[in-house]
């Protein structure tokens, strides 16, 4: 877990825990080939009709719309990193979603609600399909991993987050949506994040705040988008290692929450460690958590890198070491060479 981010106390961890496989609804958002493949996923609904510019090569001419961007799983060990993105037009914002569906911060609403709200916004024919809409990217564990384990330059979480944000709402404006508006739950001190944005977007107007999931309507949307896509991706991951065979319709998952301090979740780790390769796609291997488990003794197996030599090329350092005729020498005449002798002359 990212030391910025505070472990989760136990009410959290109960709300964060993925709800039972018979109350997960599974959005559009869930790729299943490329999750369990490890690979990351970009996924953008359908902009509803009334979102669209009248006239087509005017986009201004689209209604003026609100976006919101939030995530859900920062600070897990397990699973994938979800931002998600929700917009519509700036007269629903309130009247909509707050005060007709009730959206609020994805952690403070129960599993089965957040399932039942994300059911609501991909159903043909409801009021907030056809008046809204959002995009989700999940950077899976193992990118996520990768990144951060890099050799040389670092891809940090806050860098990450960054680009996938910035990307999700590129891509909105790229489909033709009026976006006017721009409110974000910050990953960071707000005024710099803020800025940052701002750079990006100049004609927009930007708010970076904290608990921003809270407080814009439009933010708490994107929110539910991306819990409840990081919790359909969490059941599609179990059931594809088979523990989910005979598991009853109100049981959970093993490893709970996924967060390092749910002892569900580190029992599960430590049960299901295989002592060469870890984990599967699930684990970010870049976390403390699972490299305190693989580094301990008696727990994960060594290996050894050898370097690949085909005998026909020479390192650097050769040219450094010294010959077999030279084990004789001082290291001082060694490093003056060797007198030439009378023969030279």
């Amino acid at each position: 877990m990212m030391e910025d981010d505070p472990p989760p106390n136990d009410s959290q961890v109960a709300l964060d825990t993925p709800p039972t496989s018979s109350k997960i609804f599974l959005p559009p958002s869930i790729d299943r080939q490329p999750l369990l493949a490890g690979a990351s996923t970009t996924y953008f609904s359908p902009v509803p009709s009334s979102l669209q510019p009248a006239d087509p090569s005017n986009p201004s001419s689209a209604p003026a719309c609100a976006l919101g961007v939030d995530e859900a799983g920062r600070g897990p060990v397990l699973g994938p990193m979800v931002y998600g993105v929700f917009y519509l037009p700036l007269p629903l914002s309130d009247p909509l979603l707050r005060e007709t569906h009730h959206f609020d911060d994805s952690k403070v609403l129960k599993p089965d609600v957040r399932s039942d709200l994300m059911r609501t916004l991909c159903t043909h024919g409801s009021d907030l399909h056809a008046s809204c809409g959002w995009a989700t990217s999940s950077l899976s564990a193992r990118d996520i991993g990768a990144n951060m384990l890099r050799p040389t330059t670092t891809y940090n979480l806050n860098a990450q987050a960054m680009d996938a944000t910035v990307d999700l709402i590129r891509g909105v404006y790229a489909r033709g949506v009026n976006v006017q508006e721009i409110y974000v739950d910050t990953i960071g001190p707000p005024a710099s994040y803020q800025a940052k944005l701002q750079r990006v977007f100049p004609t927009a107007k930007i708010v970076v705040a904290k608990k921003a999931d809270s407080l814009y309507p439009c933010v708490s949307a994107a929110s539910v988008c991306a819990k409840v896509t990081r919790d359909a991706a969490l059941e599609v991951l179990y059931e594809a290692r088979g523990e989910a065979v005979g598991r009853g319709e109100d049981e959970g998952m093993a490893w709970g929450s996924g967060y390092p301090s749910d002892a569900r979740c580190s029992s599960w780790l430590r049960d299901n460690m295989h002592p060469v390769f870890g984990w599967g796609p699930e684990c970010r291997f870049s976390w403390g958590t699972a490299k305190d488990m693989l580094d301990a003794k008696g727990k994960g197996v060594r290996v050894d890198w050898p370097e690949d030599d085909d005998g026909d090329t020479a390192k650097m350092t050769d040219y450094f070491a010294g010959n077999a005729a030279d084990k004789d020498a001082s290291e001082l005449g060694s490093w003056y060479g060797t007198s030439a002798g009378l023969e030279a002359f």
